[in-house]
This record gives structure tokens, C-alpha cells and sequence, in this order.
């Protein structure tokens, strides 16, 4: 049988596994396509799956990755979870209990980190104000040149606002840990990706400090989403990429 797997979560967050070696469905969250979800024990871990058919896996959509995140986001809400990517899958029951004994010491650390954190996701859109020169009167050579100093200029100023601003963003929300992106949009903003690593009990301490932050930054338009589990912050295992959480 083919399992499908979604997160690995701590085993004693689920105390029907206490006295159990065998997968047990998981009430009350249904997995991709409707299927049932399973808890599947390993060890101090429980991976939560659900079978996977060759019929499941031609039907895989954009939809089917929305389901995925979901059947994530409801383990988060009773432990601790190591998100698995998206289309991951064990052919059997002796694959999945390889490749968790494998990565035992490593899901066990990623947990151990992660217990009781939580991820803040916080987009930040400002205008990209980086003035141009007049190609007015000038050769086609210089023009060239002129637009090669530009374009490094820009680029130059871009990163320079980013990281100011990131700090800014750093020293006002406090975050454990911080994932940073930044890119050009086609409208021409400059848009902050960041995600911040949390303590649960700070987030709405953290909501708080965004609502001042939107009334501060009037430059800027920010949306904030979250709590989710830590999909920026779960340290990959490079040995067993198809396979690790």
C-alpha cells in the first residue's frame, strides 16, 4: 500500500498511540481527495498519512496542494509538525518506517527546535522610486552605457532599502528567526517577503505589533497572515530529500 505523507507530529500528542503499533485513522481530518488520514507511529514520532492510489496520483492539482497544506495546518492546531513537500510518498509501510528511523535523530532535533513556535508570514509593498536618466540627445552607445549605470544604481538601492527595511521590521517585531525575500513587482513596487518565527504564545502580541506598524508605516502596505506551522524554518536533511520533513 502507498502512503501519501503530510507532516511528521509527536507521537504522545495523540493519545490513542499510547498502546498502539499499527496506523490509526486520525478523526476529524480528511486528507487528499476525501481520504481517510492515518496516524502512523514511529518511534517518539507519528506521521500522518493517508493511502495513495496510481488513480490519486493522476489527479493531483493545484487544489490537491491546497488540501495538502490544510491537513497540515489542522495537525499544527494539536502539535508540533514537520511539514512534508508536497507530493511526498512511501511505497509501503517498511519505506516510511526506513526513512523515519533513517532521520530519527534529525526529525527529533527539527522538533525539539520547533515545539511551541509558530510562523508569522509578512508581506511588505512599497514603491520603487529609483529615477532614470533623459536618453534625450544622447548616441545609442551612450544610452547603452547610461542603462547598464542605471540598472546597477537601482539594484544597488533596492538592496540597500531592503535591509533597512528588514531591519526596521527585525527590531520592531522581535522575531526568534527570520526568512527574507525581496523582488521587483511588474506594477514596479518593491515587495518584502518575510517570514518570522515565533513563540505561540507571543502572536497576539505580535497582531498587536502590526497593527502599529501599519499606522507607522504609511509608506508601506503590509499584510500580515498567520499563525501557520513553520514551513520556513524546518531544517531540510539533505541525505533524503524526497523523503524528509
Amino acid at each position: 500500500m502507498t502512503w501519501y505523507a503530510y507532516c511528521i507530529a509527536e507521537r504522545n500528542a495523540f493519545p490513542e498511540l499510547c498502546r498502539h503499533r499499527r496506523p490509526m485513522p486520525l478523526t476529524g481530518v480528511s486528507g487528499l481527495f476525501g481520504n481517510q488520514t492515518f496516524l502512523f507511529p514511529a518511534s517518539d514520532l507519528a506521521v500522518i498519512v493517508s493511502e495513495h492510489t496510481a488513480e490519486d496520483a493522476a489527479r493531483m492539482d493545484p487544489n490537491s496542494a491546497k488540501d495538502h497544506a490544510r491537513v497540515i495546518a489542522d495537525c499544527f492546531k494539536l502539535s508540533t509538525v514537520l511539514p512534508f513537500r508536497f507530493g511526498t510518498t512511501f511505497a509501503d509501510d517498511d519505506a516510511l518506517r526506513r526513512s523515519v528511523r533513517s532521520n530519527q535523530r534529525h526529525f527529533t532535533a527539527n522538533v525539539e527546535r520547533l515545539r511551541g513556535k509558530a510562523e508569522m508570514h509578512l508581506k511588505v509593498l512599497m514603491d520603487d522610486t529609483c529615477p532614470g536618466t533623459s536618453a534625450r540627445d544622447m548616441t545609442v552607445g551612450q544610452q547603452y552605457l547610461t542603462s547598464l549605470r542605471e540598472s546597477a544604481a537601482r539594484q544597488r538601492d533596492r538592496q540597500s532599502r531592503a535591509r533597512a527595511l528588514s531591519v526596521q521590521m527585525h527590531r520592531m517585531f522581535l522575531p526568534i528567526a527570520e526568512e527574507i525575500t525581496c523582488k521587483r513587482t511588474e506594477s514596479g513596487k518593491m515587495l518584502l517577503d518575510i517570514a518570522h518565527l515565533i513563540d505561540n504564545k507571543t502572536v497576539e502580541r505580535y497582531q498587536n505589533k502590526y497593527t502599529s506598524a501599519t499606522l507607522e508605516m504609511k509608506e508601506c502596505r503590509m499584510q500580515l497572515s498567520g499563525p501557520w506551522p513553520p514551513y520556513h524554518f524546518v531544517q531540510r536533511h539533505s541525505a533524503t530529500p524526497q523523503h524528509s520533513a
